[in-house]
């Protein structure tokens, strides 16, 4: 049952990773911002953190992984966005 929950989770957690492609590409790429909502972003940073220091106290490292690397597309895409309202 255990490696079928880490497969499962995983799974989600990978396909939450790829949903956020797009949206990297948009600011990283095609260089847009608009309608990025940096609270929006910052809170869902902080729903994840929060999510993969739950899956730290749990053990999960399927918890841990994908909110970590969810995290970093967040991230990813916040950091951009500012640069681009700096520069621009």
């Amino acid at each position: 049952m255990g490696l079928m929950l880490e497969t499962i989770g995983f799974t989600a957690g990978v396909l939450g990773i790829v949903a956020w492609i797009p949206q990297v590409r948009t600011v990283w790429v095609e260089k847009k911002h608009e309608g990025v909502s940096l609270p929006t972003f910052a809170i869902v940073a902080l729903a994840l953190a929060l999510w993969m220091t739950y899956g730290i106290i749990d053990g999960s490292p399927s918890i841990i992984y994908s909110n970590a690397a969810a995290l970093l597309m967040i991230l990813s895409v916040f950091i951009g966005v500012v640069k681009l309202r700096r520069d621009g």
